[in-house]
């Protein structure tokens, strides 16, 4: 072990400790913390941007990676909004999901409690820092975080206002944040009995190195390879409006659309399914042999035919795939090979596809008739999010203050013996 690991572990340690003290405070004095944390987020934007213009001057403004580590004044105005947002909302503790007296006379109840230590790991999103620190405390959590070197000056700058914003309202230091070097992430992924869960936030290669390594529990937020199936039975206004939304509004994040399947009857309608894509936000599009006769000469940006690497992949860009579907099964069984289980939409008026699409297809969020651009906690109105998981234990989905808890039997008798 080196002396860096023996570090971290010693830190984790102390974080464990933190967790355990949280566990002993008020509400109120959680939602302090947030409300303070807030107030300094706005007194010290200038502080965070200059720390932010020193990571974006290290990352090539073309990458996809590059608005998701930008910061602005804006962008700052609305965390410090979102941290009041989740201050303000209902704990998530001590909810009491069920509780029955059995024929024995014991009292049985089952109610929310913390996790515990949450480890995040993230990659150039410095938003990220933010957001899972207030969710965690919110929940009664301490947080480990392990961010990527390319957000390593913005992580720091932002850790420095979360440690003093616990100082200022008596918490304990609840948030730990490791060195950005990749050598750090193994000690964090096998501290068992340090740390509860790990979640990745990230690329596919790095959820894959996470679970490949990590030996303490994982809660997959994966890559977003997203579809919309365009039905014979569609409105066609709706499915232009929708795929545009699902592609355009931000393509740097998980829930953008990746690759439209159309039901071959559309063909003579997607040049101007299409066309506010190309001419507008020039979209490059991948599409197979029959959109791309159909596309020729009447899209007004890239157009390349598609080839097996234009399936299946997350573009994170102003690129997508197109896809001809012969029918409804085709495309659930199109989903199915290429999906990452994570958002899919169907534009259709029929009501039994519509139903047998969202019994059918394998997601964590199926939509019908509505842009994929919703899979996101404060758009579910969960008031923020700490990502969107892919799998099916503990949580899926929008993770929002409830997916950070855990809960525990209580049972009160009165002498009873077995």
């Amino acid at each position: 072990m080196t002396a860096t690991d023996q570090t971290i572990l010693q830190e984790l340690a102390q974080l464990r400790k933190a967790a355990a003290s949280l566990n002993r405070q008020p509400e109120a004095q959680l939602n302090a913390c947030l409300e303070h944390l807030a107030d300094l987020t706005e007194a010290n934007t200038a502080t965070l941007l200059a720390a932010n213009a020193l990571d974006l001057a290290r990352m090539d403004p073309q990458d996809p990676k590059y608005d998701r580590l930008l910061l602005n004044e804006a962008r700052l105005a609305a965390i410090a909004e979102d941290l009041r947002r989740v201050a303000a909302l209902p704990s998530p503790l001590g909810v009491v999901h069920e509780a029955r007296s059995l024929q024995n006379g014991l009292a049985l109840s089952r109610v929310s409690v913390p996790i515990g230590v949450v480890g995040i790991v993230f990659e150039s999103r410095p938003n990220v820092t933010f957001d899972v620190f207030a969710l965690n405390l919110k929940a009664g959590n301490a947080s480990a975080l392990k961010g990527s070197r390319d957000a390593r000056e913005s992580n720091v700058a932002i850790k420095q206002l979360i440690d003093q914003a616990l100082a200022a309202t008596g918490l304990p230091a609840a948030c730990y944040l490791a060195p950005a070097e990749r050598a750090a992430l193994l000690p964090i992924l096998q501290a068992d009995g340090l740390v509860d869960v790990i979640i990745p936030r990230g690329s596919q290669g790095l959820i894959n190195f996470v679970r490949a390594n990590a030996s303490v529990p994982v809660i997959e937020t994966g890559a977003g390879i997203c579809h919309a199936y365009v039905d014979a039975a569609a409105n066609l206004d709706w499915a232009r409006a929708i795929i545009t939304n699902a592609k355009s509004r931000r393509v740097s994040v998980c829930n953008a659309l990746d690759c439209l399947l159309l039901h071959r009857n559309h063909l003579p309608a997607l040049p101007a399914l299409l066309r506010t894509l190309g001419e507008e936000h020039d979209c490059t599009v991948y599409a197979d042999a029959e959109a791309y006769a159909a596309l020729s000469g009447q899209y007004a940006a890239t157009l390349l035919p598609a080839t097996e690497e234009s399936f299946g992949t997350e573009f994170l860009s102003m690129k997508m795939s197109v896809k001809c579907v012969e029918d409804i099964s085709d495309a659930i069984a199109h989903v199915a090979r290429y999906g990452s289980r994570h958002s899919e939409t169907i534009v259709s008026s029929q009501p039994e596809n519509i139903q047998r699409y969202l019994r059918e297809v394998d997601a964590a969020v199926v939509y019908a008739n509505a842009s994929t651009a919703f899979t996101d906690g404060g758009q579910f109105e969960l008031g923020a999010e700490i990502g969107i998981s892919t799998q099916k234990l503990h949580a899926r989905g929008p993770m929002g203050l409830a997916a950070l808890t855990s809960y525990k039997w209580l049972v009160r008798g009165a002498g009873q013996i077995r």
